[in-house]
């Protein structure tokens, strides 16, 4: 496991799942460390960017989600560019580009039935990232331990909303939750273990 990455995760396991501009402001002042910014115009990329990363946060950038971001090797090298840490993306190309670039990356995967999963497995082998966002969480405990073990270390994403969903997840075997839920993003592993609410 990539020891940033770790380090990131180690008192906040929770990754903000940030979308949209309007919810950086909430993400700069949490205490989590590692957030996906989704759905923000590529025009806005280099003046959040830097300001998060001054801010000491791990970013990797949705090339899938963010308007005008092209989802090719250009746009990989471009959230290079501006000091993005990672990539997360749902094809293979865009992950393997980030790795050759020294990004850290993040292959997301949605599982929808059995036949997704292997093809999702298969997809996850060949990309090699740092990280798999794996959705929906609800359906990890139905996948096998060694599908789970492909698939690690894993951020379990898709509805978790409150502190149980991470909690859950944890019991699953990923490293950390994905949410969108500004309310679980300054939530610590010393807060699960105590129940402190």
């Amino acid at each position: 496991m990539n020891e940033k990455i770790a380090a990131a995760f180690a008192e906040v396991p929770v990754c903000a799942s940030v979308v949209g501009p309007a919810r950086v402001r909430e993400f700069a002042t949490a205490a989590s460390r590692v957030g996906i910014l989704a759905s923000i115009p590529v025009g806005q990329l280099p003046k959040i960017v830097p300001v998060l990363t001054r801010l000491d946060k791990l970013l990797f950038v949705n090339i899938d989600s963010c308007p005008g971001l092209a989802t090719d090797r250009g746009g990989v090298d471009f959230l290079q560019e501006i000091g993005a840490s990672g990539v997360v993306s749902t094809r293979v190309a865009p992950i393997e580009r980030g790795r050759a670039l020294s990004l850290l990356t993040m292959h997301k995967v949605f599982v929808t039935d059995r036949s997704n999963l292997n093809r999702s497995l298969e997809a996850v082998k060949r990309s090699g990232p740092d990280l798999v966002e794996l959705m929906p969480a609800p359906i990890i405990p139905w996948m096998s331990a060694e599908s789970r073990e492909v698939m690690s270390p894993f951020v379990a994403a898709g509805f978790v909303t409150d502190r149980a969903g991470v909690a859950h997840s944890l019991a699953m075997g990923a490293l950390a939750a994905a949410s969108s839920d500004s309310a679980l993003w300054s939530l610590t592993r010393a807060e699960l273990r105590g129940g402190a609410e």
